[in-house]
């Protein structure tokens, strides 16, 4: 269980992010408060239970804070809906869907002697509070992160996260993951899944190593697109690029070295286009798993014997979680629009123990058995559409308009959305990259319309003096 340091460290967290709004610029406050909040603060179940509100933790905490501040010294903002008419449908939908979720499920479920009872409206209420707080961190991004200079930044600050994070990853990395029990009181997984290739894969403060293996990445991948973009300091940015590239080798997982091997070429040797166009059919693959998963089109033997050869507890792993999310999967076509909403309602229960039988790992599956297709297409929807918005602006405007920050940004928030798939790694970063592309889109889109009247009006002017 959690110590009270663990909960006196969620408590004090808005007096932290009240210092760096203090000190710092709008956008770099922002960035950091979310950033050292995810990072280092105790993950549930070090919570803040209040009646009628979801739980208050690590995740929303620093949010909530930040759109106080926020709200406190600029005022009331404008719309906080997306430019976009499919972005605004996609926002209300992933707010309110949990409306139509609990009116579908107010009949209990029954296993034999076990029941799990209907949703209320109480229970509407607290998920839609729930979907806002989720989003938030979005709809700061898009407010506050829709420059050039915002979206510099926030790949500052991840690679600089990286490198401190490092620090902490080399201890766990030799003695195993002991510092969130050390400070906090408690380890916030099984231990047994941080033992791997004959050592320890660090946890630090999140949820699991493969959390941490994750932003790692994502950390050297903006250390290597600093370093291509170049400015000053370009041989220590290959320095840190070079070091966190092994400390994620490290950091021993497979999937997030994938990845890296993947986006490391592309943001050294791609155009700006060329990323963003990676990016969206990266993310498309995402949205299209579950379709492609019902139908049976994934190639699963395949991915399994290729991760047979690497190593067959990856091989044993993978073949779990495929056969749980075909479960699963049949369980949430009971109720494919809007799910089965909470209480554990999406899963299967032991008749007699009362047991959960199954285990949700993608985050795709767990929206999906929990909101339905509405709510999955909403929440991927919102990820995957500033991906496409950015490349359409892109296209139209021209080259030197367009900030180079947005296209390893891009690739970033798509390799993101498609762990999704087998990993639940929706976080607060992840919703600040979507809401900084989503207001970078919008910014070239007004630009592109204001230009655009300009010409017009010069080319009515010029007409009439002739």
């Amino acid at each position: 269980m959690p110590n009270p340091l663990a909960y006196l460290a969620l408590a004090i967290w808005p007096i932290v992010t009240i210092v760096l709004f203090r000190r710092l610029p709008t956008d770099r406050a922002l960035i950091l408060s979310m950033m050292l909040g995810y990072l280092f603060l105790p993950e549930p179940p070090a919570i803040f239970d209040l009646p009628l509100m979801p739980p208050l933790n690590k995740h929303n905490i620093p949010a909530l804070t930040v759109f106080a501040v926020c709200l406190w010294r600029h005022g009331r903002p404008g719309s906080i809906l997306p430019q976009n008419p499919l972005g605004k449908v996609l926002l209300l939908v992933f707010v309110f869907s949990p409306l139509a979720t609990v009116a579908t499920n107010t009949a209990p479920v029954v296993f034999g002697q076990v029941g799990l009872p209907g949703l209320g409206p109480k229970d509407a209420i607290a998920l839609m509070v729930q979907q806002f707080l989720l989003v938030l961190p979005f709809l700061l991004a898009r407010q506050f992160l829709a420059t050039g200079g915002a979206q510099r930044e926030l790949l500052r600050a991840l690679m600089w996260g990286g490198l401190v994070y490092s620090l902490f990853m080399l201890i766990e990395i030799r003695l195993s993951p002991q510092l969130n029990n050390w400070i906090y009181g408690y380890f916030q997984h099984s231990f047994a899944q941080s033992i791997r290739f004959g050592g320890y894969r660090p946890v630090v403060f999140l949820y699991h190593g493969i959390w941490v293996a994750f932003f790692t990445m994502t950390a050297t991948i903006a250390a290597w697109s600093l370093w291509r973009l170049g400015g000053e300091g370009k041989p220590s940015l290959l320095i840190a690029a070079l070091y966190l590239t092994a400390i994620l080798v490290m950091a021993k997982s497979f999937g997030a070295m994938i990845f890296a091997a993947l986006l490391i070429p592309a943001v050294l040797f791609l155009t700006r286009l060329m990323q963003i166009r990676v990016a969206i059919l990266i993310g498309l693959l995402a949205i299209g798993y579950p379709t492609l998963k019902g139908a049976e089109l994934i190639p699963e033997e395949r991915i399994l014997a290729a991760a047979g050869a690497v190593a067959e507890d990856r091989a044993n792993s993978l073949q779990f979680r495929f056969d749980q999310e075909g479960t699963l999967l049949e369980r949430a076509k009971e109720k494919p629009l809007f799910g089965w909403g909470s209480w554990g309602r999406n899963h299967i229960l032991d008749p007699v123990t009362g047991f959960i039988l199954t285990v949700t790992d993608g985050r795709w599956i767990i929206v999906l058995g929990v909101y339905g297709w509405v709510g999955f297409l909403a929440e991927f929807g919102l990820l995957v559409l500033p991906l496409v918005l950015l490349w359409r602006e892109s296209v139209a405007a021209p080259h030197e308009r367009i900030s180079p920050f947005i296209a390893p940004l891009s690739l970033l928030l798509a390799i993101n959305v498609f762990d999704m798939i087998p990993n639940a790694t929706l976080t607060p970063l992840t919703w600040l990259m979507a809401g900084a592309l989503t207001g970078y889109a919008e910014a070239l889109r007004a630009e592109r319309l204001r230009l655009g009247r300009t010409k017009k009006d010069k080319g009515l002017k010029w007409q009439s003096i002739m």
